[in-house]
């Protein structure tokens, strides 16, 4: 009987042939059966005179039950009703890259303030669900690096220029008396920042830092558990003692530190503690007040639907509390001289090549160039389970809800180039960590949002190690109009897992790209956007990237602003003027309707709001 039924059964299910043109082939395909439940599988089927033959039947999902007709037998009433649904994770969406020194503010520079709030009021009015910020660390302040948050002197900390005093004054540690003449500055210079806001924050008797450190009730608590966080004091604690001695001793790197200190002895660190307790419970302090500004702006975001894209730098620098308290992660010889140093070979940015961290062979090399970044040593490393790079994206995580790995290519083929060398050309491609980088970080803290930067030149072992993690790549529609119909960059070579710019921090804004390209070039981009010359370049390309079929979608807020090369942000391999431009003084969010109304219509066309 039992093999009868059995039987019955198999004659009555659908087999494969039959489903080739059944409307119901693709739920059919995800069946999972068991051949040892048949019988009793057969016991669930009900029978109806005139009536189709139900049965249940589970998905691949485990958490999905459908009941499906046999093959021949009417569908249900609402049928047609069984529309396929969206997942949330392929939502088109575009957004505005922006850092925040670029807001308006009363003290030389953009901050986490009111303005900040501003920004992400209008961002939502434009129907953006995207902010995208540059590296939030503090940019070193020796060596000329310019406020650049690519040569940061720590890649952990936040840069505490950023601290709004109106917020402080909220929060009860500054007075509103207290607060410095308002300076009207329409490009940030650091050093002028830095000795209006060091003073109130940090330095000095009775200000910010040190009245909350002396300080009672919730705020305080709040600080002590900050510093308790295990995933926050793994590297604060190496943070402040970098601070203290540098502070001290003031040289040129820590290659020039005396050697207790140098290489770290408990007893030259305890030394530091007892003379330095004061400034490291000050630096402390900052690093919270800059903690708790950022989280109240991005928990602001999220409230608005807004999600936070950071920028994370490859490479860190060699002057640095990264390299200092983890020597044997990086390629430097027993002394601690760097071994080999980053960089890219001849790209279009340089005939040459870039050294990372430096800026050309004029530059007076010191006896250790610090300010090169020196390479990983990736077989240390991965012996090591990849802690270091554990701990930064768990940081990571912590800032942003995603975030950009500038030069992924590193991670599969590095350009290396011995610190002794003049120019990057004169370096060689090793191999990357690769795939077992990627594997220890997702055993460690899970899934991660990150987006490749995979520009330049781009092997096929990149392309595959960008696939095997699942991670978007970038596209930059500046430049795909230089050559052929193959061009990656063009709209129509795009892929749906990829966010493209207009242009990108490197780039000249749209404006000023147009107003220095070829003729030859420029008939390229008309024909293929099929515009004049007499309309306006960046709303254009805008509108060209916001109907790729890429899910994401980020404009720089020069292009918004339609700006010319004086709003450019960074001109790569150059050291001076860069990194200061901020919105026009006559610009306002509020006066910026106009372009949110504009910008909200493009994205409703193309399906991004």
């Amino acid at each position: 009987m039992a093999m009868a039924m059995s039987m019955a059964m198999a004659m009555a299910l659908p087999n494969s042939q039959s489903l080739k043109a059944s409307p119901v082939r693709n739920l059919y395909s995800e069946l999972v059966y068991v051949s040892s439940s048949v019988i009793s599988a057969f016991s669930r089927f009900r029978f109806q005179a005139k009536a189709s033959m139900n049965f249940t039947c589970r998905l691949k999902s485990n958490s999905v039950y459908e009941d499906l007709p046999a093959v021949g037998e009417d569908l249900p009433p609402d049928y047609e009703e069984w529309m396929p649904k969206k997942d949330p994770k392929d939502r088109r969406r575009a957004g505005i890259l922006l850092h925040p020194t670029s807001f308006r503010g009363p003290y030389g520079i953009g901050d986490l303030g009111e303005e900040a709030y501003r920004f992400l009021d209008w961002l939502q009015e434009t129907g953006c669900s995207v902010w995208q910020v540059l590296p939030l660390v503090p940019p070193g302040r020796k060596g000329d690096e310019d406020g650049s948050p690519y040569s940061g002197q720590d890649a952990n900390c936040g840069n505490t220029l950023l601290i709004s005093l109106e917020e402080l004054v909220k929060d009860g540690l500054l007075m509103k008396e207290e607060l410095p003449k308002p300076v009207d500055a329409d490009r940030v210079d650091f050093s002028t920042v830095a000795n209006i806001k060091d003073p109130l924050i940090a330095k000095g008797t009775d200000w910010a830092a040190e009245r909350f450190i002396l300080s009672e009730g919730e705020l305080k608590n709040q600080f002590e558990d900050f510093c308790r966080d295990p995933e926050i004091s793994s590297w604060l604690e190496d943070a402040a003692y970098f601070a203290a001695i540098d502070e001290t001793l003031n040289t040129i790197s820590w290659y020039d530190w005396p050697e207790p200190l140098k290489n770290r002895h408990l007893s030259a660190l305890e030394e530091i503690y007892q003379s330095k307790r004061d400034f490291i419970n000050i630096f402390l302090a900052q690093q919270f007040l800059f903690e708790r500004q950022w989280q109240k702006l991005h928990n602001y975001a999220k409230m608005k639907g807004i999600k936070i894209m950071g920028d994370m730098p490859i490479y860190v620098g060699y002057h640095s509390a990264d390299v200092w308290a983890n020597k044997k992660q990086f390629s430097l010889n027993r002394r601690g001289f760097p071994l080999l140093v980053s960089g890219v070979p001849p790209d279009a940015f340089s005939e040459t090549g870039q050294l990372w961290g430096r800026w050309g062979p004029s530059k007076r090399f010191c006896q250790v160039d610090f300010l090169s970044c020196p390479l990983y040593d990736w077989k240390a490393m991965e012996r090591d389970g990849f802690s270091w790079w554990i701990r930064r994206i768990q940081r990571a995580q912590n800032l942003y809800d995603e975030f950009r790995i500038d030069h992924f290519r590193g991670f599969a083929g590095y350009w290396a180039v011995p610190s002794e060398a003049k120019f990057a050309m004169d370096g060689r491609w090793k191999v990357g960590p690769g795939k077992s980088l990627f594997d220890a970080i997702f055993r460690a803290v899970g899934k991660i949002n990150i987006i490749a930067e995979d520009l330049g030149v781009i092997t096929e072992d990149v392309v595959q190690l960008r696939k095997y993690i699942g991670a978007p790549g970038m596209a930059v529609l500046q430049f795909g109009f230089g050559s052929d119909a193959d061009n990656p960059h063009l709209p129509h070579n795009h892929e749906q897992n990829e966010v493209v710019y207009t242009g990108t921090h490197d780039n000249d804004t749209t404006r000023g790209w147009w107003d220095m390209i070829e003729q030859e070039e420029k008939s390229n981009v008309l024909k293929y956007l099929k515009i004049t010359g007499e309309e306006d370049i960046s709303w254009a390309l805008m509108r060209a990237a916001l109907t790729s079929v890429a899910q994401t979608v980020i404009i720089p807020m020069q292009d918004v602003l339609q700006l010319g090369s004086s709003a450019r942000m960074n001109i790569p391999a150059t050291q001076f003027g860069n990194w200061s431009w901020r919105l026009p003084s006559s610009t306002t969010f509020d006066e910026l309707e106009p372009e949110a109304k504009k910008l909200r219509d493009m994205l409703s066309v193309y399906g991004r709001l």
